[in-house]
């Protein structure tokens, strides 16, 4: 495909996982080790992607995003990088790098993000801190916050829910009689 910008502009760590190099668009980023990528991921220059994390299909992961290792970054989530996007400028000329203001994101160790979340820029996701499905992130989260909602609130805490959760879906005994 002319004019795109090939997987080999990217540092990735040998043992990173890109299950269908064919069906992403990787270029000029950071991935680590045992990372694994999944298919129709799109993983923009200047973005860095910590060890051992899981990137499902369809998640777009913009420039100025910095995930930090063992994040879970369910199916189409979506991050943001402007407050005020705009495909022109103020004469018409349609913006190009430097014609807009890149803010940072940053996704802390261990943090789970559910599938179709949307991610504002300029905020901290905090470590294993967990985003429900969704949910529309517009403010910080703090470590071990269990967030959901449109905007996304604070639900719970994720140490109540097991002594290793996120890592596995134990709830507790008042939990488990909701259900």
């Amino acid at each position: 495909m002319e004019g795109r910008v090939p997987i080999s502009s990217s540092t990735i760590a040998e043992d990173a996982q890109i299950a269908y190099p064919d069906l992403v668009n990787i270029y000029q980023c950071k991935i680590g080790s045992n990372t694994r990528i999944g298919p129709f991921v799109e993983i923009q220059k200047n973005s860095i992607i910590g060890d051992r994390c899981k990137i499902s299909s369809h998640s777009f992961i913009c420039e100025g995003v910095t995930i930090e290792s063992e994040v879970m970054v369910a199916h189409g989530v979506m991050f943001t990088n402007e407050y005020f996007p705009a495909a022109t400028n103020i004469d018409g000329s349609l913006k190009r790098d430097g014609d807009w203001i890149c803010t940072p994101t940053l996704v802390k160790r261990g943090a789970s993000i559910g599938s179709n979340a949307t991610i504002v820029c300029g905020v901290t996701i905090g470590e294993r801190a967990l985003v429900g499905a969704g949910a529309v992130v517009t403010r910080d989260v703090a470590d071990f916050a269990i967030v959901a909602g449109v905007p996304a609130r604070v639900i719970g805490d994720v140490r109540e829910h097991g002594k290793h959760c996120p890592h596995e879906n134990r709830l507790t005994a008042k939990r488990r009689s909701a259900f």
